[in-house]
């Protein structure tokens, strides 16, 4: 059956066995990421969820904390095709994307497209905020549609497909932020933190400039196409549901959205659904969950949200206000005043 068909089908409800089979590879994975990648078990959680989700993931953080190594790693571990580009301020959209080279075939002078470096299971895309917005547009219809188009000319893209983008905090200089349409395109923007002086002593003993970590392949991707289709039967609860879409609108109005010029998008609450339904098969559960939600509505939201200027003078942050959305919205609605009086009768 056609993958793309089967993604728009109805829900379907999770068999416990195969959930319990899926939870114990998504297990092996995890472990095999965690020998790569030391003390950033919440992130690296964090990254499968997103890619069970069939999303793509934004990585801030400044250099040297193992991003790109952790791409790599998951690349080994997966058995996928994986490129890689470095975003700088002269890389041209065609670098990405491919170009039509004119070529002699079968004695007539034409053009070919010669595919870029997105024609890939695994893209990881460095330094993203390095390259002009011009440039960094080139991902837009690549990310939403799984496919490009050069010259009235479109190319499908591999199926998985997958763009892991790691940008330097913008108040570095010689970054550019990103548009907030293509922001909206990826699911999770996670922040790798700093190591701890225990985990760094772990490095320093462990690994060595150059030498890349062994990675033992994990699946394949075939097998992890089959753990997304898996993710998109776990049960999502109605109350969990309408958890979800109280949470989204409430970054539209409301004293916990105070400094808020724009909110999230519909986007947005099918993306965090998504992901509480990919957190509970990593757990090995058939539902997903009110805690799933309030774990991942940070990262699925907080690039989402555009601040004012009297709230980013302030020093307020969009994770700031998820965290204030949390704390003000209830996990179940309370019935309407016409409800509650109905029943009384």
């Amino acid at each position: 059956m056609n993958r793309q068909i089967l993604r728009q089908m109805p829900e379907i409800s999770a068999d416990p066995n195969t959930v319990s089979s899926a939870a114990t590879k998504l297990h092996r994975l995890r472990s095999t990421l965690n020998r790569v990648l030391f003390g950033q078990e919440t992130f690296i959680e964090a990254v499968l969820t997103g890619l069970l989700s069939g999303g793509h993931l934004l990585l801030e953080g400044l250099p040297g904390l193992g991003k790109t190594e952790l791409v790599k790693g998951l690349a080994r571990a997966l058995e996928v095709k994986a490129r890689r580009v470095q975003f700088t301020p002269d890389l041209l959209p065609g670098d990405i994307t491919g170009n039509p080279i004119l070529q002699e075939v079968d004695g007539r002078r034409q053009f070919v497209f010669q595919e870029g470096p997105i024609f890939a299971n695994l893209v990881l895309a460095d330094e993203i905020n390095r390259a002009s917005p011009k440039t960094q547009s080139a991902l837009l219809e690549a990310m939403q549609e799984r496919r490009v188009t050069v010259m009235g000319e479109t190319h499908e893209l591999p199926d998985p497909f997958f763009v892991l983008a790691t940008q330097n905090p913008i108040e570095l200089e010689g970054t550019y932020p990103l548009p907030e349409a293509q922001l909206d395109r990826f699911l999770f923007k996670l922040e790798v933190t700093r190591n701890s002086v225990s985990v760094l002593q772990q490095i320093v003993q462990n690994r060595q400039i150059g030498v890349e970590p062994p990675v033992e392949p994990v699946m394949s991707a075939e097998e992890l196409i089959q753990l997304c289709d898996i993710a998109r039967t776990i049960h999502l609860p109605d109350v969990v549901a309408n958890y979800i879409a109280r949470i989204v609108d409430a970054t539209h109005g409301g004293n916990a959205a105070d400094g808020v010029k724009f909110g999230a998008s519909p986007r947005a609450a099918m993306a965090l659904a998504a992901a509480a339904r990919s957190a509970a098969l990593l757990a090995g559960r058939l539902n997903a969950s009110f805690e799933d939600v309030e774990r991942l509505a940070a990262p699925v939201l907080q690039h989402r949200i555009i601040l004012d200027y009297t709230a980013r003078l302030a020093g307020k942050s969009p994770a700031d206000v998820v965290r204030a959305i949390l704390a003000a919205v209830p996990k179940q609605d309370k019935p309407a005043p016409d409800v509650l009086k109905a029943a009384k009768l």
